[in-house]
């Protein structure tokens, strides 16, 4: 036989169920304060939803942007003087795309200028792929097709990107699109197939100014750019 309760166990145990009753009346509980979950930045939100039974009025965002301060006219600086048609091209930009940085934008274009020239040479299609308008890429393709057919080996190394400049900039449709012009130094040289050289020359510098233009289309949710032309400078 079991021994009687004690006077102990009967404590703790009316102890423990005063806490359950507490803490399920604590956390069932609405409160009204309590924050609404995440939202989630990829959805997109359909505009005439009945979302808490609030319906946007015409004019409502336009009449609240009227309210904003208006853009530092200085923002593009060093890359494009305020009131210029680079600059407009810029807020163009901005305005279809919040997100857009330009400091970001140009870090990331020397990163691409320096992988798509040493990719190329090294034959290296997949990096390409990844960074060209599919028009570009089938062009840099048959390119390095054509060069291992006769059997030649390129080698290129980026030594620096001394300035980049913005020559255009603007919305085409849903496309914002920049053109820069990269000034470089670049070390490369071609070899045939007996390990002659035959273009450049692997110990001498040689400066280079490009003009690329990247794109990005604004309603799509990837977020890279990518080289849609290209174009030697003079």
């Amino acid at each position: 036989m079991h021994d009687p309760l004690d006077a102990s166990t009967i404590v703790f145990a009316l102890l423990a169920i005063f806490v359950l009753w507490r803490l399920r009346s604590v956390l069932g509980t609405r409160t009204g304060h309590e924050k609404p979950p995440p939202a989630d930045p990829f959805s997109r939100r359909t505009i005439g939803t009945n979302d808490n039974k609030v319906v946007p009025l015409p004019g409502a965002a336009a009449r609240v942007a009227a309210n904003q301060p208006p853009p530092n006219p200085d923002r593009w600086q060093p890359y494009a003087e305020p009131s210029s048609k680079v600059a407009a091209g810029l807020d163009a930009i901005a305005a279809a795309n919040p997100g857009f940085a330009i400091e970001a934008f140009i870090s990331g274009a020397k990163a691409a200028y320096e992988m798509i020239v040493t990719a190329f040479a090294s034959g290296d299609r997949q990096t390409l792929q990844n960074l060209l308008d599919k028009e570009v890429f089938d062009s840099f393709a048959a390119a390095i097709a054509a060069r291992e057919g006769r059997g030649e080996a390129m080698t290129t190394k980026a030594v620096s990107i001394d300035q980049v400049n913005i020559d255009d900039a603007g919305m085409r449709n849903n496309l914002a699109q920049i053109t820069l012009r990269l000034s470089s130094k670049l070390v490369s040289a071609t070899h045939d197939k007996s390990g002659a050289l035959i273009d450049g020359n692997p110990d001498k510098t040689v400066d280079m100014i490009d003009i690329w233009t990247f794109a990005r289309d604004v309603s799509s949710r990837d977020p890279n750019w990518k080289l849609i032309a290209t174009q030697t400078g003079h």
